[in-house]
C-alpha cells in the first residue's frame, strides 16, 4: 500500500463543498437527466468524486497566517502604498500544495490543499503586516480607492515544498518585488526575495508549519525593503522636484 503523502498523479480537485469545520468534503450527488450523467461521467473519469457511495475523499485545507512583529529600524513612511494583485507562476497558482521530490518533478500532496491560493495568501499577509506596523500613512490593495504614491508589484516564482536531496523538505518561497512611483510608473527599486525554511518532518502539517514561518520571514523582508526604498526615494532631489 502506498503510504506516501505525495500524489504522484496530480488530478483536478474533487467537487468540493465546505462543512462547518472548514474542511472540504465530497458529497454523494443526485440529479436528473443529462446533468446527472455529465457529473457522473466527469467524476468517474477524474477519480475525484464518489456518487455511488463508498469511501469519500475529505481533503484537509490549510491556512498559514504568518506572524510578523514590526522592526524598530523600519522608517516611518509619509506616503501611501497600493499593493497590486499578486502574480503567481502557473505551477503554483492552485489550491493544491506543490511538492518537488526531485529536481525534475513537481507533484502535489494528496488529501490536502490551501484554503486560499498563494496569491491571496501573500497579498493578505503582507497587507496586514504593513497595516499593523503603524509605519506608513496608508496601504491598501490596488483599486481600493487609495490615492497611492507608490505601487508594489509582486511576482511569486516559487511556492513549494522542496526535498532538494534531503530526508525532509524545505518550504521555499521566491518572490520578485518591484516598487513603482505611481505618478510616472518609474521603477524605484527591484529585488528578488527567497526564504527556504526546513520542515520538522515529512507530514503535511509539518510542511505547512514551515510555510507559515517562510511567509512570515518573506513578509518581513518585503515590508522593510518597501518602506526603506519608498522613503529613500521621497527624500531624493529628483522626487522633491515633482
Amino acid at each position: 500500500m502506498n503510504t506516501s503523502p505525495i500524489d504522484s498523479h496530480p488530478v483536478v480537485p474533487p467537487c468540493p463543498q465546505v462543512n462547518a469545520r472548514g474542511v472540504r468534503t465530497v458529497r454523494d450527488g443526485t440529479g436528473i437527466g443529462a446533468l446527472f450523467a455529465l457529473v457522473l461521467t466527469t467524476c468517474l473519469l477524474l477519480g475525484g468524486c464518489s456518487l455511488l457511495g463508498g469511501k469519500k475523499a475529505t481533503p484537509t485545507l490549510y491556512a498559514p497566517q504568518g506572524n510578523v512583529q514590526p522592526d524598530p529600524a523600519w522608517p516611518r513612511a509619509d506616503w501611501q502604498l497600493a499593493i497590486d494583485h499578486v502574480q503567481v507562476a502557473r505551477p503554483y497558482d492552485s489550491m493544491r500544495i506543490a511538492v518537488r521530490p526531485t529536481p525534475q518533478q513537481l507533484e502535489v500532496y494528496k488529501g490536502a490543499g490551501w484554503a486560499q491560493r498563494p496569491a491571496e495568501m501573500i497579498e493578505t499577509s503582507l497587507l496586514r503586516v504593513l497595516e499593523d506596523s503603524g509605519r506608513i500613512r496608508a496601504v491598501a490593495r490596488s483599486g481600493a480607492g487609495v490615492n497611492a504614491d507608490y505601487r508594489l508589484l509582486l511576482d511569486v516564482r516559487r511556492f513549494e515544498s522542496d526535498y532538494a536531496g534531503s530526508a525532509a523538505p524545505n518550504a521555499v518561497i521566491e518572490i520578485n518585488a518591484k516598487l513603482l512611483h505611481a505618478q510616472d510608473a518609474e521603477v524605484v527599486a527591484s529585488r528578488t526575495f527567497v526564504q527556504s525554511i526546513p520542515a520538522a518532518g515529512v507530514g503535511v502539517p509539518q510542511v505547512v508549519d514551515a510555510f507559515d514561518r517562510a511567509i512570515s520571514a518573506i513578509d518581513r523582508d518585503i515590508a522593510g525593503w518597501a518602506l526603506s526604498m519608498g522613503s529613500g526615494h521621497q527624500r531624493s532631489p529628483k522626487a522633491s522636484k515633482r
